[in-house]
């Protein structure tokens, strides 16, 4: 199992999780959800109590990752599995981040 805490403007938002069936889990920090003022990670995550689930990294999430040869490339240099999204998301969404996104690996 692998996770990652998620942050919006460095500020803790959630926590998104990879299970051992390549299952995706995202769900919303207490603190960060009853502040009511606080943003949704996303329009397709919305901010509530229940987790969302999915058979595939979100699109949200997904959509952080490089494409083409620039992926390729990252792949290499990192040593990840170019078709593992998650593991890419982990090594390359933690500091600079074209949004307010940014994700940091639990270890």
């Amino acid at each position: 199992m692998r996770m990652a805490n998620v942050y919006i403007n460095n500020v803790l938002a959630g926590v998104i999780v990879e299970n051992n069936r390549n299952d995706y889990i995202f769900r919303y920090d207490n603190t960060y959800y009853q502040n009511r003022s606080n943003p949704p990670v996303s329009l397709t995550l919305p901010l509530t109590r229940q987790e969302h689930r999915s058979t595939h990294l979100f699109p949200f999430f997904s959509n952080m990752l490089s494409e083409g040869s620039n992926r390729r490339i990252q792949s290499r240099f990192l040593k990840i599995d170019e078709n593992d999204n998650f593991g890419l998301l982990l090594a390359t969404a933690q500091y600079d981040t074209p949004g307010a996104i940014t994700i940091k690996p639990i270890k």
